[in-house]
């Protein structure tokens, strides 16, 4: 697994205590595009997605929010791409 992916993976585990949650690099799909990885070893476009009890009566504004201000630095750094699917235990 790359570090990229599994610090994502580490914080979210860390900060959400998700029941679920499932992380995708995505970057080979995109190599060659525009802005995209120069190889298929890049680390720049991740679909992730969370179910936990964290996400209970927050907006899907305010669930975005919460991740992205916990992967604000990848999200500077490394990430070109975040695909989110958010859900609350219920849903």
């Amino acid at each position: 697994m790359s570090p990229v992916q599994t610090e994502i993976e580490k914080r979210i585990q860390t900060r959400l205590s998700p029941t679920f949650f499932e992380v995708k690099n995505e970057s080979a799909n995109h190599k060659g595009h525009l802005n995209g990885p120069a190889n298929d070893a890049a680390e720049t476009h991740f679909h992730v997605k969370i179910v936990s009890p964290r996400f209970h009566g927050l907006s899907r504004i305010d669930r975005h929010r919460l991740v992205h201000n916990f992967l604000d630095d990848l999200l500077k750094t490394h990430i070109h791409a975040l695909s989110l699917v958010l859900l609350d235990e219920g849903e």
